[in-house]
């Protein structure tokens, strides 16, 4: 018998209430509850941050977390960022530099790059290189990437000042 408990979340700024199991991962319940398929789950182990989404503004890996935990929080996922027609800076960055291949890492990815722009607006190739050491691709060689993130956040600097 499979007992579940309310929750209640803000997912990309719409209220949710949901029913869940106990042991069930954040990830799961944004993928199979939610419809959210951008939240990827990779490894299952915390080691590749494909499933990377913003938990009250921190990026998080939501395969780390059990839903329960994230009651009365704001959630970010990759839908939630941007949408078509509409881009986040870091969505258009990644396009216009090449910064993905298959695109299996890209969304947990933007949403590190996300979180780290928001805490260093000006980062170092060297400081955007450290932040998103707990995402791994499997495709590229981080070079395009790492662009990515640089050409953002030069953006985002300038719709910053410019606001």
């Amino acid at each position: 018998m499979s007992t579940t408990v309310p929750v209640q979340v803000t997912v990309n700024g719409q209220a949710r209430n949901v029913q869940v199991e106990p042991r069930q991962l954040l990830v799961h319940l944004l993928r199979d509850q939610l419809g959210l398929t951008g939240t990827h789950v990779g490894c299952d182990t915390s080691n590749c941050g494909a499933c990377t989404v913003h938990v009250d503004g921190q990026s998080c890996k939501s395969c780390t977390v059990l839903a329960v935990q994230v009651d009365g929080a704001e959630i970010t996922t990759i839908e939630g960022l941007g949408q078509e027609g509409n881009l986040h800076p870091l969505q258009e960055a990644f396009w216009n530099n090449h910064g993905l291949q298959c695109g299996y890492c890209t969304p947990g990815m933007i949403m590190a790059a996300a979180d780290l722009l928001q805490r260093n607006p000006d980062p170092s190739e060297d400081e955007v290189r450290h932040g998103l050491e707990g995402n791994l691709c499997r495709c590229t060689g981080y070079h395009n990437i790492v662009k990515s993130v640089l050409d953002a956040a030069g953006k985002l600097n300038v719709t910053q000042v410019g606001a």
